[in-house]
């Protein structure tokens, strides 16, 4: 993307545009977030749907929701920009969310209250059209809001900048920071409000929050650095991939420089410094031989389908590269997942009883994780950067595939904790001769379990902020709305792997008289300790690779070119690990 020319004009973007963007993200955290994590409660209490297809409507939603980013990143990215795909995806989800708390307000729009023991009436075809046109329209507006946000703040800074371009990691931080409050208040505060007031109230609140985040996000405008689209960035992907399989048969030229090299086509897809020759996949560099086919003209552009310059050759080794890094993410977040299924099972069975009166709720646990994240960013970036700063010298500590490295091994010492807090508690219930009752109250405190959220929480800090800034920092500067929604892919697909583990496990580990480990009568009765060990063992693999991967990586080099005016140094190769 190229920014827009403001010559003349107070040079925006900055800290001076995060209110804006920060209160955007609160209140679209405590829209989304409220709209979503009580929902199963509101289908089978207010909609009278069965439970297993209260579970399916669900998971077809969240599925939907993890794969439309991909679609609103290519229109960001090709067509309108971040900032018009955020504002149309913020109305869209808005509607949705209006047609919905309608629905919980209107007596007509959802089916009569349960009376007594007679079969609840579920909702009809008409009340069900609103539910799915609602969730599409939430969908959809996910699409375009979760691939763009993030990038559009770091698009606030210029990577060309020196006073600006060592501040994006900090913006990363904070960013995570701002979204983690946010949605530590949406899982109490409006789930308290759904549980305990009303549906009305309980979906209209977030309602309004969204509004509220339309409203400021469109208000901060004149403060933003737009960047313009520069066409779509998957076209030119396949172009390389064509232009060098019908060059396959080419001897390789015996120097680099020799490849085609156009700075004047590329300058507005390298705004921020143009991708130079590697030595790797030498396959795709075949792209960038010129033949006589060719028919260069001056002043003209070469068909792209059978000629491209070495940085758009560049731009998809950067893609393929980025690969295996992202793949290993993917199993931090099956292992994340288990803390909202079997840690929440767990919890049912324990004392949670903090004085006589209160107890706290199952699914309230995971504040723990989310408290013990927001305290280890604001460690992070006031107290551990700096300190990391005398002994190696970078602006932002370390470097992101350190900070992955870290989150990963913390991650896998949560799993390994909660299989031996899972033994402490089936032996207290084997000692009460609680062990063969479906649904005990195991007399231990389920604060035992609080050691596991930590340190879930601990390596989400790191893990997924790690990952936010490689996606960001290594895609192509043209594809980064697309690098955005990569992360959320890796996390979808996170948890699909989470849903096959527990399917694999539940069906090969099934043994004589109804044994297993993963039992659904009796949790007490199972091996779940054997579950969380073996994700250990997958996490400890999966860091194998990881740190392989992390090895061999290559940063893109990124010819920087000099900004003071009145210098006459060349053009600079540095890697780009900047944020």
């Amino acid at each position: 993307m190229e920014e827009k020319g403001n010559h003349g004009r107070r040079k925006k973007g900055g800290w001076v545009a995060m209110p804006f963007i920060f209160a955007n993200e609160i209140c679209e955290k405590l829209a989304v977030v409220g709209f979503s994590t009580n929902m199963i409660n509101y289908l089978t209490t207010q909609l009278h749907m069965p439970v297993t297809k209260a579970a399916n409507t669900l998971t077809n939603f969240g599925g939907t929701a993890s794969l439309t980013p991909l679609l609103g990143a290519f229109i960001s990215d090709a067509f309108v920009g971040r900032f018009w795909t955020i504002t149309v995806a913020s109305i869209v989800y808005q509607i949705g969310m209006i047609s919905l708390t309608l629905s919980a307000v209107l007596p007509q729009l959802r089916p009569p209250p349960c009376k007594g023991d007679q079969e609840c009436r579920e909702a009809d075809a008409g009340q069900e059209a609103i539910l799915y046109i609602s969730l599409l329209l939430g969908a959809i507006g996910s699409g375009g809001i979760r691939p763009c946000v993030v990038a559009f703040g770091a698009d606030q800074f210029d990577e060309t900048d020196p006073k600006q371009n060592t501040k994006t990691w900090t913006f990363f931080n904070w960013y995570y920071f701002v979204m983690g409050a946010s949605i530590l208040v949406a899982v109490t505060v409006l789930v308290y409000i759904q549980d305990n007031v009303g549906w009305g109230w309980g979906l209209g609140v977030p309602t309004i929050a969204m509004l509220i985040s339309v409203i400021t996000f469109i208000i901060g405008y004149p403060l933003y650095r737009n960047l313009d689209p520069v066409g779509s960035p998957f076209t030119r992907l396949v172009q390389v991939i064509v232009a060098a399989y019908k060059k396959r048969k080419l001897p390789m030229v015996y120097d680099p420089k020799l490849l085609y090299q156009n700075d004047e086509l590329d300058a507005s897809i390298s705004s921020a410094g143009k991708l130079v020759h590697t030595k790797h996949m030498k396959f795709l560099d075949k792209a960038a031989i010129v033949t006589e086919e060719d028919n260069l003209k001056s002043g003209q552009a070469p068909n792209f389908w059978r000629l491209n310059t070495v940085h758009r050759v560049e731009e998809l080794k950067s893609v393929i590269r980025m690969g295996p890094i992202w793949a290993s993410g993917i199993l931090l977040i099956t292992a994340y997942a288990q803390q909202s299924t079997f840690s929440i099972l767990q919890a049912k069975t324990m004392n949670r009883h903090i004085t006589k009166s209160f107890q706290i709720p199952a699914g309230s646990m995971t504040v723990f994780a989310y408290v013990t994240m927001l305290i280890t960013i604001a460690f992070y970036d006031r107290l551990f950067i700096p300190l990391a700063r005398k002994f190696t010298g970078l602006d932002r500590g370390i470097t992101f595939l350190h900070r992955m490295g870290i989150g990963f091994v913390i991650s896998i010492l949560a799993t390994l904790v909660a299989g031996f807090v899972e033994v402490k508690r089936k032996n207290v219930a084997l000692a009460d001769g609680l062990i063969d009752q479906p649904h005990p109250a195991i007399p231990i405190s389920v604060f035992w379990l609080v050691p596991q959220y930590c340190l879930h929480g601990i390596a989400e800090a790191f893990m997924s902020i790690g990952h936010l800034e490689f996606f960001y920092d290594q895609a192509p500067e043209s594809m980064r709305s697309t690098a955005m929604a990569l992360f959320w892919l890796a996390i979808s697909f996170g948890n699909y792997v989470s849903s096959l583990l527990v399917s694999i496990v539940h069906k090969f580990s099934a043994g004589p008289n109804g044994s297993n480990w993963l039992r659904n009568d009796n949790l007490s009765k199972g091996k779940l300790e054997y579950f969380y060990w073996l994700l250990t063992l997958l996490q400890v693999v999966n860091l194998i690779y990881y740190l392989y991967c992390a090895k061999i990586y290559t940063y893109k080099p990124v010819q920087v070119h000099g900004k003071e005016s009145g210098t006459s140094e060349e053009d600079g190769v540095e890697l780009a690990n900047r944020v």
